[in-house]
């Protein structure tokens, strides 16, 4: 298995390519596989390490081998910057005849582009003018990126829970059944049932969980499924945007319960992303006036920023429970004064696991221990279970 793997990631030392080296099971540090180095004019021409003394297979020397590109972001560098590195990376394996070529991306760039100014195909055939018009001047980044990929030599792309139905639409089109969205819902359940992030009751009788709009109802149902816990409630949200950081709530007709179901219970609310807080914290203010025992937030993308750390310290949160799709929240200063509520879900052993069973790889060494969990001191609940 190790030996049909090459791994790299965008940029020297990305932890998160290195983690997923690990978990694949190579036996050569990243950095001894591919040199990722810049011209003094600030070029990117990387090279893939191929033996110095062969005359007889030049080009040739990738022959068999899937070449998976980790792509995360960081500090140093920006998205721009890395695109541009995950396509030069892409070409560079497919002319040295690499056998496939895959993209891990857990958070997809340019996904937010959704559109553009014009009707692109039959995924925006019905767009209205006046939608037209909010993208006057505009590209569609995101069907661009998903073609300079594709160009680029990329057979697969692996992400996680892209929040854009047009643009899952578009990669499913352009790379066929070569797009893998995956949807951590297996990750959160076996934790919320395992650890002691709420306490979920007998076959969930102490569980609320909770959509705080409508667009993430098909993920409160999919971890309602996964969580199989029968006896569990679900609420959806009814949002009404006031202002650009403004929003009202109140409890959509579909939830099959009334606010006053919520007392003494113990509620999570489900979204794939936050950037500002602004929706999630005026939806556990309203959540909390049906006097529950705990209101927890679980989301799998998480902007760290300075407005989002204000936001989400409410009092109205009691706990955070996300992964590290976007690496930055690892880090303690990103987090903040949210340390003590804050448990991170690392996701690189969960990716590893889906990429070797992509290519019949899979050997079950993740099948029960498949993430590892991150979690502060300051947060009262510490240390982790043993089991992780």
């Amino acid at each position: 298995m190790q030996d049909r793997f090459i791994v790299t990631g965008t940029f020297t030392d990305d932890p998160f390519a290195i983690d997923i080296a690990q978990y694949i099971g190579l036996r050569e540090d990243i950095s001894d596989t591919v040199s990722l180095k810049t011209y003094a004019n600030t070029e990117f021409c990387p090279r893939y390490m191929l033996d110095v003394y062969d005359d007889e297979n030049i080009g040739k020397r990738l022959k068999g081998k899937i070449v998976l590109i980790c792509s995360s972001t960081s500090h140093e560098w920006s998205r721009n910057d890395l695109a541009m590195r995950v396509c030069i990376l892409a070409r560079a394996a497919k002319e040295n005849g690499a056998e496939g070529v895959v993209l891990v991306e857990p958070d997809l760039f340019y996904s937010a582009q959704d559109r553009g100014a014009h009707r692109v195909g039959d995924l925006e055939k019905d767009r209205p003018v006046a939608d037209l018009k909010k993208f006057d001047g505009q590209p569609f980044t995101a069907l661009l990126f998903a073609q300079l990929l594709k160009e680029a030599g990329v057979d697969e792309v692996v992400t996680v829970h892209n929040h854009s139905v047009k643009v899952q639409n578009l990669y499913s089109e352009i790379f066929g059944g070569h797009f893998h969205n995956m949807i951590p819902t297996e990750m959160y359940a076996h934790y919320i049932k395992t650890s002691n992030f709420v306490q979920t009751g007998k076959d969930g009788d102490n569980l609320v969980i909770v959509a705080p709009d409508k667009g993430a109802t098909p993920f409160v149902n999919a971890m309602f499924d996964a969580l199989q816990l029968p006896k569990c409630k679900r609420v959806i949200m009814s949002k009404v945007r006031t202002g650009e950081r403004e929003v009202s709530m109140s409890l959509s007709p579909e939830s099959e319960v009334q606010l006053d179901y919520l007392k003494g219970k113990d509620v999570i609310v489900f979204d794939d992303m936050v950037r500002t807080g602004s929706t999630i914290v005026r939806c556990c203010d309203y959540l909390k006036t049906g006097k529950p025992n705990r209101v927890c937030f679980c989301v799998s993308h998480f902007n760290s920023s300075p407005e989002a750390r204000e936001k989400l310290n409410s009092p109205a949160i009691d706990e955070i429970l996300t992964t590290n799709t976007i690496p930055d929240i690892m880090n303690r200063d990103c987090q903040g004064r949210l340390r003590h509520k804050l448990t991170v879900l690392k996701i690189a052993k969960w990716m590893s696991r889906y990429v070797m069973r992509l290519y019949g790889e899979d050997d079950g060494r993740f099948d029960k221990n498949f993430y590892k969990v991150d979690m502060s001191s300051k947060n009262p609940r510490w240390p982790p279970p043993h089991m992780y």
